[in-house]
C-alpha cells in the first residue's frame, strides 16, 4: 500500500463512522442556531425574544431545512466532505430555510438572503474544510 492510498483509506474510514456523522450533524445544528442567535442579537431583538420563543421562531426554518439537506446529501456517508456533503447541505439549508420563512410569514429581504447565504456557507462548509485539512495532516 502506498502512503497516498493509506492516507485516502484512513481519511475514508474517519468520514464513514456513525459517531462522526452524528457529531457532524450536531455541529451543523448548533451552527445554524448560533447563526439565528447572532442575527437576532444584531437586530436588537434579544436572543430569546419575548417569552423565550424568539430563537426557536427564527431558527426552526433553517433547522428543518438542515435536516432535509442532510437527507438530500446523504450526509452520513461522508459527513466531513466539504464539496460532496457541505455544499448540498448549505444550498438546501439556505433555500429551504428561506422558503419556510416565507410561507410562515417571516421576512426574506434580499439583504437577509445574501447575508444568510454567505454566513451559512462559512459555517456549514467552512468547518468541513478545516476538518478535511486536519484529517489529511493527521493521516500523513
Amino acid at each position: 500500500m502506498t502512503p497516498d492510498s493509506e492516507e485516502r483509506t484512513a481519511t475514508a474510514r474517519l468520514r464513514s463512522r456513525p459517531r462522526v456523522a452524528a457529531l457532524a450533524f450536531a455541529a451543523d445544528a448548533v451552527l445554524v442556531v448560533v447563526f439565528a442567535a447572532i442575527g437576532r442579537a444584531s437586530h436588537e431583538q434579544g436572543v430569546l425574544g419575548p417569552g423565550g420563543s424568539g430563537l426557536v421562531q427564527t431558527s426552526w426554518p433553517f433547522v428543518v431545512a438542515l435536516v432535509l439537506g442532510w437527507l438530500a446529501a446523504s450526509g452520513w456517508r461522508r459527513p466531513l466532505a466539504p464539496v460532496r456533503t457541505g455544499i448540498p447541505i448549505w444550498i438546501v439549508t439556505v433555500a429551504g430555510g428561506m422558503l419556510l420563512r416565507a410561507v410562515s410569514g417571516q421576512g426574506t429581504a434580499l439583504a437577509f438572503v445574501i447575508v444568510a447565504a454567505v454566513t451559512l456557507l462559512v459555517l456549514l462548509v467552512g468547518w468541513r474544510v478545516v476538518a478535511e485539512l486536519v484529517a489529511r495532516r493527521a493521516a500523513s
